[in-house]
């Protein structure tokens, strides 16, 4: 006969969280992306990852080269994502304002990150949001913030308590290093190239 229990922490009944990273390859004229999924705890659930490379890179601007990297990547990701999340949360530095709001429409709460002393360009789209927890974040919602009750902001909220609000990222990008088999000191290269 089992001991009588009850399971306080339902990781999974809120959903899941999908932290998106777009970042340049470390070789060649492409860029990499990530679709991490997470529960409440920031236990994984799936990872979905996809390459793009830009042939004739020289012709490209360098801003509409990363949207279009962007656009193309997260479109590649959400066909194959086998799973559902409450809420897609995205680096700022990594995502341009318009990518949820003119490039692509999705019909659930998607969001950019960046820690609170960051200067972030907001469009006009987007509601922001101060997130207090283990690192205050600011939260750039597309279109205006979910009400408290709703299943993404109750994610969210779950993930800063816990201080997994920016943390998902960095495994993401392990991810990808496994997958594409980049060195660990590439890390320097693609945090700089992602910022830039």
């Amino acid at each position: 006969m089992p001991i009588p229990f009850r399971d306080e922490v339902d990781a999974d009944r809120l959903g899941s969280a999908a932290f998106l990273r777009i970042v340049p390859a470390e070789k060649g004229d492409g860029f990499l992306g990530a679709l991490f999924l997470t529960n409440v705890q920031g236990e994984p659930v799936e990872f979905t990852y996809s390459s793009l490379e830009i042939v004739q890179r020289f012709l490209w601007r360098q801003e509409d080269l990363r949207r279009h990297a962007a656009r193309r990547l997260v479109v590649s990701l959400l066909e194959v994502c086998p799973r559902i999340p409450a809420v897609i949360l995205c680096l700022a530095k990594e995502a341009p304002a318009e990518l949820f709001s003119d490039d692509i429409t999705v019909d659930l709460p998607t969001v950019r990150l960046a820690e609170q002393s960051a200067v972030i360009g907001q469009s006009a789209h987007e509601s922001r949001e101060i997130v207090e927890g283990a690192v205050p974040v600011q939260i750039f919602w597309n279109g205006s913030v979910p009400g408290e009750e709703e299943g993404a902001r109750l994610v969210v909220r779950h993930l800063a308590e816990r201080g997994l609000l920016l943390e998902p990222f960095d495994r993401a990008l392990t991810g990808l290093r496994e997958v594409y088999g980049i060195a660990k000191d590439a890390d320097d290269v693609v945090d700089r190239d992602a910022a830039a």
